[in-house]
């Protein structure tokens, strides 16, 4: 019990910092005059990534490499399939062209270098990070060219405005709480793990990563609803990319990871789940209501074997 409570609190303090990160930093890069545009696609984007950051990073240090790598892998999973599945069950859902031109296929890219990294020697070295990092920066300046190149917009649109003071106390505030929450969080799950004789990769790849994500999955369905959902499907697979490039990237930089229960089924579900949307979106630029039903089923049938599989 003290366990759960260590995961929800832990969850909780995560998602809590990472909120009072962003608005931190974009106020005080709005008071430094740095384009919106920009914080959006920097700042605010690292912000949604950073319970996933810092969740990884902290496993990793603490010696936990399957629970880093099982919360990316999971949490990309439960984007594509379960996240995007529900919410176009809602609602069918329309892709825009870039997402179906370029997120798709980066993320296609990204998840198969990072299965080529782990399968074939069973470790994220520093060499393997590197490549996975410089891929997020080339990501970022990628994004960054091209947003400007299509940007139209006024830059005028407003937000909150807080005092010098008020916005350097939310960023170090929302930090404090990423780390302090991180590692709640990673020793509940830990333990659960060790209590059940559940390999820390199974937990990785289910509760630590549905907790991860559960922020995106509220936010996609409710966009969905309002008729945004293009939008929220780009921020879900540029998710995905950011999550293999910077937090396994990131993460292994600073401590190399041996992996050792993560499958080749797994990554065949990181994968495979993303070409069969990409195949959904590539003639209509729509996904529909069964096949958002069919991605559901099949992230249901998923997580049903992983369970079972770790019962037995």
């Amino acid at each position: 019990m003290v366990s759960i409570l260590m995961i929800i609190g832990g969850a909780a303090l995560v998602l809590w910092g990472a909120d009072r990160l962003t608005d931190g930093a974009v106020a005080l890069a709005e008071r430094m005059r740095i384009p919106q545009l920009v914080i959006g696609l920097t700042i605010v984007a690292l912000g949604t990534s950073a319970p996933e950051f810092c969740v990884s990073l902290v496993s990793a240090l603490k010696g936990t490499a399957d629970l880093a790598v099982g919360n990316v892998v999971g949490s990309n999973v439960f984007n594509t399939m379960l996240i995007v599945g529900v919410a176009a069950i809602v609602a069918p859902m329309s892709i825009l062209p870039l997402t179906v031109k370029r997120d798709i296929p980066l993320s296609v890219v990204a998840s198969v270098a990072l299965a080529a990294m782990v399968l074939m020697d069973g470790e994220v070295s520093r060499f393997d990070a590197a490549i996975l990092f410089a891929g997020f920066l080339a990501f970022m300046w990628l994004t960054l060219r091209n947003a400007k190149a299509e940007n139209n917009a006024s830059d005028d649109a407003p937000t909150k405005q807080y005092s010098l003071l008020k916005a350097l106390g939310f960023l170090l505030l929302g930090l404090a709480c990423l780390v302090a929450g991180s590692n709640i969080f990673v020793d509940g799950a830990t333990d659960i793990a060790q209590q059940l004789g559940v390999s820390e990769a199974i937990i990785g790849l289910t509760i630590v990563a549905g907790g991860t994500s559960l922020p995106e999955l509220a936010t996609t369905v409710v966009a969905a609803q309002k008729g945004n959902s293009g939008i929220a499907i780009g921020n879900v697979l540029g998710s995905n990319v950011m999550n293999i490039l910077l937090i396994v990237g990131g993460a292994g930089l600073i401590c190399p990871m041996t992996v050792s229960g993560i499958t080749w089924v797994d990554f065949a579900m990181l994968t495979g789940s993303v070409l069969l949307l990409w195949l959904f979106c590539f003639t209509k630029y729509t996904v529909a209501r069964w096949e958002g039903a069919l991605l559901s089923a099949l992230f249901i049938a998923y997580i049903t074997w992983l369970v079972v599989g770790a019962m037995a």
